[in-house]
């Protein structure tokens, strides 16, 4: 079987080629140096193309043309890892041109639309799809539109995810799914694939390159070309454990119906005010004459305090994105879809370092052209990466209505406690475990926890509450207890009898 690869971005003479070395001569200089530092990422890529053949010369016949684009995906974005800078240059950091980030309120009325892990139970019972579903299943009868739910899956999630949406089955919403592409890891030292066959029954050697990868995967399942050819015009992309990512129509109808002087966004990335909580969050930024996404993992280390500054950046991404859809096709297929590569270190139970690189979909934004951000409000942004953030939103802090979530008209302010909770409540079935009812939090500020703590039914947590349960102690909070600027230390024990 001969395969072979298309190497438009760097020369390689064919898949196989080893460049020839030179030695630096006693008149070497930093021209020298740049010379030998193209020549070994010349020779890397020439070696990962080799290998990259080789894996598909072990596939069957019928998996060849899937393997094929889902290598020459992974190869074009090794290649774009090899010329990348791992940090921008921050003497070329612009300020923001006039009307780069929109203020939400001068989008418009929402035309009456209020409100707005997927198996995790958020509130009363329902997971975070069971809420996504009773989102679009309300916006689809309240319009007489069909909006349809496009979830992407890793290859390690897709099989559970299939046997979740038998559930849906007469739930008024269409809804699809398709695969992340399935990227080899990459020997830390050698800068080669660790799997040696596409065949070989391994799922450690895979992995899934991070949301940014959606634009292509979206693109090869099909779907992309399926919606627009059913006249679909923009896509929404958000996490689906972001509780606040709602269709929004007053965005919704600033792109589909922008001002006689302006022309659509092809692309438009929802912001908010940074907090203290956020200071690591992408921001935007003026860039080479393009709006770009700029990572904590971008920043050259003398810059990194002023990068979290909130009086410098003041926003961060919340990750909630608009898309049209023909521009998206259209940068997919010309290759142009330009996307910093983030390394990811892992260390695998065998022993072996490896990295694995991934792409984050807001970097996509300097792609497109006309790309805007809209600074919306924090109501938009309820993310649950920790079991911290999932205490907020199972407590009375919010509302739910038709899959919504809504800051409580009882909280007598509009923003949300600092929760800290230690590393006894990191894992999800402990967290459920160490609380025999979830607090009243609508009085609260702050609250940190640490060590071995427990908690009782009926508890109110007011102000900042502090409990700290030293190595060895154990502090179990009675029910009906009522906590108010609070520090619980020491060893309270409620014992049954």
């Amino acid at each position: 079987m001969n395969v072979s690869f298309s190497t438009s971005s760097l020369s390689v003479s064919n898949s196989r080629t080893r460049l020839i070395s030179f030695r630096e001569t006693e008149h070497g200089d930093q021209k020298s140096s740049e010379e030998w530092k193209t020549s070994t990422k010349l020779e890397a890529l020439g070696s990962m193309e080799g290998e990259l053949a080789h894996l598909l010369s072990t596939c069957k016949p019928e998996t060849l043309n899937h393997n094929k684009t889902e290598l020459s995906g992974f190869r074009n974005l090794f290649a774009r890892f090899l010329r990348a800078k791992p940090t921008v240059d921050w003497s070329k950091i612009e300020p923001l041109p006039e009307g780069a980030i929109r203020p939400y309120k001068s989008l418009g009325t929402s035309m009456g639309c209020k409100g707005p892990k997927s198996v995790i139970s958020v509130r009363n019972d329902l997971t975070f799809l069971d809420l996504t579903m009773q989102q679009i299943q309300t916006l689809n009868k309240t319009y007489g539109v069909d909006v349809p739910l496009v979830l992407m899956n890793s290859f390690n999630t897709n099989e559970d995810t299939q046997k979740v949406l038998k559930k849906y089955a007469n739930v008024k919403v269409s809804v699809h799914t398709f695969s992340q592409s399935q990227y080899p890891r990459i020997n830390r030292e050698t800068l080669l694939p660790i799997v040696k066959s596409l065949e070989a029954d391994d799922n450690e050697c895979w992995y899934p390159p991070g949301h940014g990868n959606f634009y292509e995967a979206f693109h090869n399942s099909g779907l992309l070309d399926k919606f627009l050819a059913d006249g679909k015009e923009y896509c929404f992309l958000s996490n689906i454990d972001n509780m606040g990512a709602t269709v929004d129509l007053s965005i919704l109808n600033f792109v589909l119906n922008p001002s006689p002087d302006q022309t659509a966004p092809e692309f438009l990335m929802e912001v908010t005010d940074k907090t203290r909580a956020d200071v690591k969050g992408g921001t935007l930024i003026q860039y080479e004459g393009r709006l770009m996404l700029l990572e904590i993992a971008q920043v050259p280390k003398d810059y990194v305090d002023e990068f979290k500054s909130i009086s410098k950046f003041r926003i961060f991404n919340t990750n909630n994105l608009w898309a049209k859809l023909d521009a998206m096709r259209k940068i997919v297929v010309e290759n142009k879809l330009e996307m910093e590569v983030i390394v990811n270190p892992k260390h695998l139970d065998r022993g072996l370092d490896v990295i694995q690189l991934e792409t984050a979909a807001g970097a996509a934004i300097k792609s497109f052209s006309g790309a805007v951000g809209v600074n919306v409000p924090r109501s938009r942004f309820l993310p649950v990466k920790k079991t911290s953030d999932l205490l907020l939103l199972m407590s009375n802090l919010y509302d739910i209505d038709n899959g919504s979530l809504t800051l409580s008209h009882q909280r007598s302010f509009p923003t949300t406690p600092l929760v800290k909770l230690g590393s006894s409540f990191d894992k999800v079935k402990d967290y459920l475990g160490r609380f025999n009812g979830i607090p009243d939090l609508l009085e609260l500020d702050h609250l940190t926890v640490s060590g071995d703590v427990w908690f009782g039914k009926d508890v109110s947590l007011k102000g900042t509450v502090i409990i700290i349960a030293n190595h060895g102690d154990r502090i179990d909070i009675p029910p009906g207890s009522i906590l108010e600027n609070k520090i619980v230390s020491g060893n309270l024990r409620i014992l049954e009898h």
